[in-house]
């Protein structure tokens, strides 16, 4: 395979904290990466250490963009304005299109062990960013596996060849795999042209396209012709695979509103201080 057109960026992660003091490891949404159209915000949290992470994301509001949690060890709850409920267990996966305004939170259903997860935020275009709002939660076993000599994937968004996963975002055409890279092997995959295309490590390392590739680190691909080629190192690898289409438009963000002007940033906050902010309860897919 010829990567050699390829550029590959690298993002190490930045610790923060957000809610009410978890730490986050940051690269979509961090001063060196502010956005990545679609894109806005990437998170990992990872910590055995119940102060890292016990007092949660209470309460807070969204406007104007999709959310997607990706717990791969431990357990959070979600609970939002509208009277839904949520467990996330290990694998499990929540697709929150906010859009026109949720307010909800997402506290540990834990005390101690390990927490593990991704937040990735993604926008909407400004036709939809007033939709009514629609959330989608599933369980481990909902999402399709492929396994094959070299590798482990999991299909969360979007398609891997001829496997479907289970949620969908034809707005954004997102795709999103977890792969799972046995020691020296090769992942090779044709990511769509034209598309945002990035990979994040988040266990062992290896080589994206000929460049090093190193733990806890987003490596967008910035140009060339979206083939990607991953060969693990001699721990293997484990990383999750993104790619969306871009919009083009403005972005003007202020916290977790996310609109094209600064004229519907300042309706979002009146409408947030008059408590006029939810305006439509949430279409709820949840599959058992």
């Amino acid at each position: 395979m010829n990567t050699s057109v390829e550029t590959v960026r690298t993002i190490p992660a930045t610790a923060v904290r957000e809610g009410a003091g978890v730490i986050v490891h940051r690269t979509i949404g961090s001063a060196a990466l502010r956005n990545y159209d679609p894109f806005l915000l990437l998170d990992y949290i990872s910590s055995d250490n119940p102060n890292d992470y016990i007092a949660g994301f209470p309460s807070h509001p969204h406007r104007g963009f999709i959310t997607f949690t990706y717990m791969l060890d431990g357990y959070m709850q979600h609970q939002d304005s509208m009277g839904n409920t949520g467990n996330l267990e290990p694998g499990a996966a929540q697709w929150m299109k906010a859009a026109s305004g949720v307010i909800h939170s997402e506290m540990p259903k834990q005390e101690n062990g390990w927490l593990r997860g991704f937040q990735l935020w993604i926008n909407l275009p400004a036709a939809n960013k007033m939709d009514h709002p629609e959330y989608q939660e599933f369980p481990a076993t909902a999402f399709p596996v492929i396994e094959t000599a070299d590798y482990r994937l999991k299909v969360l968004i979007g398609r891997f060849g001829e496997t479907v996963a289970p949620i969908q975002d034809e707005l954004t055409q997102v795709t999103y795999l977890d792969v799972q890279l046995q020691p020296n092997r090769h992942f090779q995959h044709q990511l769509p042209t034209h598309h945002t295309n990035f990979v994040y490590v988040f266990e062992g390392d290896g080589q994206l396209n000929g460049q090093a590739a190193s733990l806890h680190s987003l490596n967008a691909m910035e140009t060339g012709s979206n083939q990607l080629d991953f060969v693990a190192g001699a721990q293997g690898a484990r990383f999750i695979v993104v790619s969306g289409k871009p919009i083009h438009e403005p972005i003007v963000q202020h916290g977790p509103f996310v609109m094209n002007t600064r004229e519907e940033i300042n309706q979002a906050l009146q409408d947030y201080q008059s408590n006029q902010f939810v305006r439509d309860k949430a279409w709820i897919k949840r599959k058992q």
